[in-house]
């Protein structure tokens, strides 16, 4: 609900505050005084696109701000949220949200939401869930066989929103079985090629039998027989030195000499090196052992055995360039079955997914005929509630036809809907775009509102002249509707109308001043004699009009006990 909106600098309002609140609010005033800028201003509001033609002449931005009253939880708060905006907690579970939009003359636009800047795109996702608003251009949410749809949707409540529920879930059920198995079929050829490869890929690494680590091992190896001559006589130049095999002075001897010194020497503190140079000599005698078996090694290996490495190694290669590592050949040959094993089922994973598919379309064909049955059930209720509210507004004769067809398939069923209106006897009933004058059309559009509002209400509603085209007792009837309509929703009419005017809960008026240059208005609510006075302008012209001013008065006790 919209508690209060103050526009700044638009149009011809220079500045001005709505007091709106719930049940029934017009807006009157003179031609010409900005009452449509309420509607505009509004617009803005709801993220509409920003015409920088509305900001009053000389000033250099127009702001409009509103205050909504929302549930303190659910999706609009969860979307404020999401922005980065904040709630304001009333108490009773409501909160007030506090928007604005700011346009710049050159055409910038800025908004917030909940005290938070947010793209105006914020604005526009939370619209639907605050405001539904008819224009002198926009009659109904009705010019697209989807709006219609959705509005028989809405009107039928449970028994079509369990149907579509049922049905949408089989749809998308199907549609996922569906393109799987289109996928499968497309790439049938690839998939298969992919399955031969894969084999032949397994078969390689299976024999080669590559081992973790093996090609850095074989590298160091490979290196070691590739320089065995060298090797060799840097080892056996070590063992000479350490333990001589040609009786010359070695480390051994000489170790073994120092420690028969010191041991000769008797003295005590020399028993101490002489346990180290015997720890010496049993180490020295060790590294000579570590080399003759490394020499002995190095005789029995030979061009042979680095043949042998290399041809290893050429094996371990070919992987390495298939698969960018050894270990992933052998991550390969790990996960590899379970994916050449779903690839050799294609053929009869395409059967199942076939006879899946076949299966669902039954379940999908069921919800579908469920779904147009509980909509065209709905229609004719929907259809014969309208005609009797049109019958009310002033169209004795006039009949609507809420038309279920076969439409195509999609996440919304399979059902095209079309509201047709026959406006006398004996004519074909046609769309009501097109089968019904404007003010016709502004009481169709006003009678299923109050229809479908009787079941799945609107925060708010705002008509913009919805009384064009109308008058004498049709537009009582309008009034009286709009009242109606109040008793669920907060409704905001501009009109021009008394009939309508009067019925009204909250009556504000757009005063138009003149201040030598440019028109200012501003916005006052009015009550007992002022308000008299402007419906007696409203209905003659004249505010001061005796006979005005009497019809007034019997206007506003006529429609007393409703408002």
């Amino acid at each position: 609900m919209i508690e209060e909106m103050r526009l700044r600098d638009l149009g011809v309002i220079a500045e001005a505050t709505l007091p709106m609140g719930p049940g029934f609010t017009a807006i009157t005033g003179e031609t010409g005084a900005g009452k449509t800028m309420v509607v505009t201003g509004l617009g803005l509001l709801l993220g509409q696109r920003a015409d920088s033609g509305v900001v009053r002449a000389g000033a250099g931005q127009a702001a409009v701000e509103g205050v909504w009253i929302v549930p303190e939880d659910g999706a609009v708060a969860d979307r404020v949220r999401d922005a980065g905006g904040d709630l304001e907690p009333i108490g009773d579970g409501s909160a007030e949200l506090y928007l604005s939009r700011t346009l710049a003359a050159e055409g910038r636009s800025r908004a917030s939401v909940g005290g938070r800047s947010a793209p105006a795109g914020v604005l526009a996702d939370l619209a639907d869930a605050l405001v539904v608003v008819h224009g002198q251009t926009d009659q109904l949410r009705l010019k697209s066989a989807a709006a219609q749809r959705d509005a028989l949707d809405r009107f039928a409540g449970a028994p079509v929103r369990e149907a579509l529920a049922a049905y949408r879930s089989a749809w998308e059920e199907h549609r996922l079985v569906a393109r799987e198995l289109d996928e499968l079929q497309t790439a049938g050829a690839a998939r298969a090629a992919e399955a031969e490869a894969l084999r032949a890929s397994l078969a390689e690494i299976e024999r080669i039998a590559p081992e973790p680590g093996e090609d850095v091992q074989l590298a160091g190896r490979a290196e070691r027989l590739a320089n065995a001559e060298e090797l060799r006589a840097a080892a056996a130049l070590a063992r000479e030195a350490l333990s001589s095999e040609e009786g010359a002075a070695d480390v051994s001897t000489l170790l073994s000499e120092a420690r028969r010194s010191v041991e000769r020497a008797g003295d005590a503190a020399l028993s101490a090196v002489g346990e180290q140079l015997a720890d010496l000599g049993y180490r020295v005698a060790d590294l000579a052992v570590e080399l003759s078996g490394y020499l002995a090694d190095l005789d029995e290996s030979g061009p042979a055995e680095l043949a042998a490495v290399e041809e290893r190694r050429a094996e371990l290669g070919s992987l390495v360039r298939a698969h960018g590592t050894l270990d992933a050949a052998i991550d390969l040959l790990a996960s590899g079955s379970a994916r050449l094993a779903e690839l050799d089922d294609d053929g009869d994973r395409i059967e199942r997914l076939a006879a899946q598919r076949d299966a669902l379309r039954g379940t999908l064909d069921e919800t579908a005929a469920a779904l147009t049955a509980a909509r065209s059930q709905a229609a004719e209720r929907l259809g014969a509630a309208v005609t009797e509210e049109l019958h009310a507004l002033a169209m004795p004769d006039a009949r609507l036809v809420v038309a279920v067809s076969d439409g195509a398939e999609s996440a919304a069923g399979r059902d095209d809907v079309a509201f047709l209106l026959a406006p006398h006897p004996g004519a074909e009933p046609r769309s009501v775009a097109k089968g019904a004058s404007g003010g016709e059309l502004s009481r169709v559009m006003l009678a299923i509102e109050v229809v479908i509002a009787a079941t799945d209400p609107v925060p708010t509603f705002v008509f913009d002249e919805v009384d064009a085209g109308i008058g004498g007792a049709a537009a009582i009837e309008v009034g009286r509707r709009l009242a109606q309509l109040a008793r669920t929703s907060q409704v905001i009419a501009v009109t021009h109308l008394a009939q309508v005017a009067a019925f009204a809960g909250n009556h504000l008026s757009v005063v138009k001043g003149n201040d030598g240059s440019v028109t200012r208005s501003s916005v006052q609510r009015l009550d007992g004699a002022e308000r008299e006075a402007e419906m007696a302008r409203l209905l003659s012209g004249l505010a001061d009009s005796d006979a005005a001013l009497t019809h007034a008065r019997e206007l506003l006790d006529l429609a007393r006990p409703v408002a």
